[in-house]
């Protein structure tokens, strides 16, 4: 399948170009409208499942974004696993769009941080994912104009979302080390018990202010998923990916940064699901277990919103 051209005028410059691989045509034609919108050539689009086999012949790219509506099952999974390699190698950058349903079967084969995964993301979120991208693979990009003044608004919002979630998370390289140095001190055996219960209580609590304010005011994706992983420990529940960006109430795409830095500075820990392939876990690091439980014993009884 070759590339489709398009209307816009788009100067391509002498960078590489992209491959497009997508499981329909639909699908191909959204990525390509993203891809040439951000200033890129298409060097050829074609079906998930040939993609494989184009890989190993494949010259020079700067990405390769994987565009997903329907579940590819093993073709699908293969790529995206040969994607994740070729990232970690440094051959190209590297984008895959997914619907919220394939949230899980897509994350748990795409285990390198530069592989930017989006879910159900609109216009200006795409061609922010692809600047990203390219950015880890220091293969700068710029963004271009690909809609209106919305869009632009909506690119500066999500540059200060990454910016937020980098500044922060670079703060928290102090906490995880503090904490293990608080757990050395104190055995394990000293750290306060705390419910379940108390936690969901106060998981309600939070989602009890959207009946009151709008839900966006307070978003704190990462206090979020730090509860929803306590409360499931204590439980002795599991928590797959999918349901982990839910409870960040936030769009799962966001939710994936966060879970995504989140395990890199060691404070999350992905387990494979030991049952189903297409599928990951994600758990407290022990340190940050003993964090929460240690900072619920001091508030005791007051509300922890």
């Amino acid at each position: 399948m070759d590339a489709i051209s398009t209307d816009a005028a788009v100067v391509y410059g002498d960078r590489p170009p992209v491959l497009l691989a997508g499981s329909s045509d639909a699908a191909i034609n959204r990525a390509q409208r993203t891809i040439e919108a951000s200033g890129l050539r298409v060097g050829a689009s074609l079906p998930v499942e040939l993609a494989n086999a184009r890989l190993d012949h494949q010259g020079a790219a700067t990405a390769i974004w994987i565009e997903l509506d329907a579940d590819g099952g093993g073709p699908m999974d293969d790529l995206l696993t040969r994607v994740s390699r070729d990232v970690a190698a440094g051959r190209y950058a590297a984008v895959v769009s997914a619907p919220a349903a394939l949230l899980d079967p897509v994350s748990a084969r795409l285990d390198e941080d530069a592989v930017e995964l989006i879910i159900d993301a609109g216009e200006a979120e795409r061609a922010a994912a692809l600047a990203i991208a390219t950015a880890h693979a220091a293969r700068p990009l710029s963004v271009a104009d690909i809609a209106s003044d919305q869009n632009a608004e909506r690119l500066r919002q999500l540059s200060d979302e990454v910016s937020r979630i980098a500044s922060t998370l670079a703060r928290l390289s102090a906490g995880p080390a503090a904490a293990t140095r608080t757990a050395e001190a104190t055995p394990a055996a000293d750290v306060p018990a705390v419910s379940a219960e108390t936690v969901r209580a106060v998981i309600r609590a939070r989602r009890l202010r959207a009946r009151y304010f709008p839900e966006d005011l307070f978003a704190d994706p990462a206090w979020d998923m730090l509860l929803d992983l306590l409360r499931a420990e204590i439980a002795q529940h599991r928590v797959p990916v999918s349901s982990l960006c839910i409870a960040a109430a936030v769009p799962a795409t966001t939710a994936l940064r966060w879970l995504k830095t989140m395990v890199s500075k060691g404070v999350f820990i992905r387990r494979a699901d030991p049952h189903d392939g297409r599928r990951v876990f994600v758990e407290l690091a022990p340190e940050a277990s003993q964090a929460l439980r240690r900072y619920f014993g001091e508030v005791g009884h007051v509300a922890v919103i």
